[in-house]
């Protein structure tokens, strides 16, 4: 009788512990699920208007981000960033846009996790950085409507 509620209780602890990294983000990889209106550039290629995971790996000695589709399955860039910083804390997810030419989507500058000060600046090519250092730059705070239709709309989720 023992045995089994010790087999019952060890069974529940380790389906908890299988099930447990796959429902929940740590704080170390900064997982953020977010939700673009329009299509967005990320260096090296642009990402269709959809839902994304942004994953920091906590594990890389140098800043890596990686771009996930919604159910996590497909890996569509692994990115080198930089640190960014800000003064104080971001309230909540906030992303910097640069707003190119009238024919290019907008360029993700940077990502801040919910209460960091230090965030990830993305690596663009030599050719892209000129562009977005002339271009006009605006932060996002994530779930909050922007004022003019035409800059995309970021909804952060889970």
């Amino acid at each position: 009788m023992i045995d089994r509620k010790v087999f019952a209780v060890l069974g529940l602890a380790l389906a908890s512990l299988i099930a447990l990294p796959n429902t929940y983000a740590t704080e170390a990889d900064q997982a953020t699920k977010l939700t673009f209106n329009q299509s967005i550039q990320i260096p090296g290629q642009v990402l269709p208007a959809g839902t994304y995971w942004f994953v920091a790996d906590p594990n890389s000695g140098s800043d890596i981000v990686r771009i996930f589709s919604q159910d996590r399955l497909t890996v569509y860039a692994s990115l080198q960033t930089v640190a960014s910083e800000h003064l104080d804390p971001a309230e909540g997810t906030e992303i910097t846009f640069a707003n190119r030419r009238s024919m290019q989507p907008e360029a993700i500058v940077t990502w801040f996790y919910p209460g960091r000060t230090i965030g990830h600046e993305f690596i663009y090519s030599k050719q892209d950085r000129k562009e977005i250092a002339q271009a006009k730059q605006y932060t996002v705070a994530a779930g909050k409507k922007i004022a003019q239709a035409k800059q995309p709309i970021v909804v952060a989720g889970e």
